[in-house]
């Protein structure tokens, strides 16, 4: 286990949200397992050449698509049963999920639809880049990299969250008015407050604030309205503000360009290597051939960067508790909100050292309550 002291949790409590995350953990290996076997055996193995030579003579950019389609499907159709039962039968047998098994199976299939658009939009331009610029292509490929990740933070609020839920002002007009002002005093104004319908999908409670500039909106999930507290409500609202007044968006936004730019300097210095290129069985990164390999390299890396990215986030998450504790003057408020989130939630209270340092995004509740009792 993590060492994290557990109060003021009850025995019972730990080891009730400790049955419930176990099987994920043990899962989650097995998971990338089967992503770096597909990856590798599509850019390693016949398996690719039985795949990819029906599309021989397409044009380039039609190849990269399909390529890039049969990458990403592959593993997610060959992990459907495992999936189903992680989130849908077992999210029912927790008494978590509301969705039917066919509002599963579309969401399942939106998610699909969005990566492939997504990623082949990506592979399309690295490709595309590196025939057109054979010389500098990683520079113009990390600069358009950059661009799309700022791109697809100021237009998700808009385009991609609306495939998934509904969206609706928050009817309380009172708290609505308080929500806003709590942002004017954090000194980024939010000028829609949204309820999304995620009880269509789950019994779990959240809030987020997504988008920025004209896009920035706070979203509260119906769930928690209906069961939070309205002071609870403007804590988590102040949580999510001091991320903006922090500048984690922005700052954020720099690391996952800073890692497109790391990214693809490594995957041009591999692809130097005439025996690897004799491997793949291609003549350069411009070639469409190369997409399951510059894929398999992206998720190597993401695994050897997880834990960086993961305390990153942790730190960032304790200075928005501290931010929100400033803003409400609610510690208290604060310590009984995690501990009623963490139960109503199942969050893991007490997880593996090794889980809490690869994956953990947020301190667990017994140390942010905690935290803030040490402000109180």
């Amino acid at each position: 286990m993590s060492g994290h002291d557990p109060a003021p949790f009850t025995p019972e409590e730990v080891e009730r949200a400790r049955a419930y995350h176990r099987p994920l953990y043990l899962l989650w290996p097995v998971r990338l397992a089967v992503d770096l076997a597909m990856l590798a055996a599509l850019a390693f193995g016949g398996l690719g050449d039985l795949l990819f030579d029906p599309f021989d003579g397409w044009p380039w950019g039609a190849q990269t698509v399909a390529y890039t389609a049969i990458a990403i499907a592959l593993p997610v159709l060959l992990l459907t049963p495992l999936s189903f039962w992680t989130g849908y039968r077992r999210e029912h047998a927790w008494g978590f999920s509301t969705q039917t098994a066919q509002g599963w199976l579309v969401d399942r299939a939106k998610g699909l639809a969005v990566g492939v658009v997504l990623t082949s939009a990506a592979m399309v331009g690295v490709v595309g880049l590196a025939r057109w610029f054979p010389s500098w292509w990683p520079l113009a490929a990390a600069a358009a990299g950059s661009v799309l990740v700022v791109l697809l933070t100021f237009v998700a609020p808009v385009v991609l969250e609306p495939l998934f839920n509904r969206f609706s002002p928050l009817t309380d007009e009172e708290l609505a008015r308080s929500l806003r002002d709590l942002s004017v005093r954090a000194g980024v104004p939010v000028e829609q407050v949204l309820v999304s319908d995620a009880s269509r999908r789950t019994r779990k409670q959240n809030a987020y604030v997504s988008g920025f500039g004209r896009t920035r909106r706070l979203v509260l999930f119906d769930t928690l309205v209906d069961d939070g507290d309205p002071d609870e409500v403007r804590l988590i609202l102040a949580h999510e503000l001091g991320h903006r007044r922090a500048g984690h968006v922005v700052k954020g936004t720099v690391l996952a360009a800073l890692g497109t730019w790391l990214f693809l300097l490594f995957f041009w210095l591999l692809l130097q290597w005439d025996a690897l290129l004799d491997a793949l069985g291609v003549t350069g990164p411009g070639d469409p051939r190369v997409v399951p390999f510059l894929l398999l390299a992206g998720t190597v890396l993401q695994v050897l960067g997880a834990p960086f990215g993961a305390a990153v986030s942790r730190r960032w998450e304790r200075q928005a508790d501290r931010i929100a504790i400033e803003l409400t003057s609610e510690a208290g408020v604060f310590a009984r909100m995690m501990q009623r989130l963490a139960v109503a939630n199942l969050l893991d209270l007490d997880p593996p050292r090794a889980i809490y340092l690869m994956r953990f995004t947020h301190p667990t509740p017994p140390e942010r309550i905690a935290a803030a009792r040490m402000t109180a």
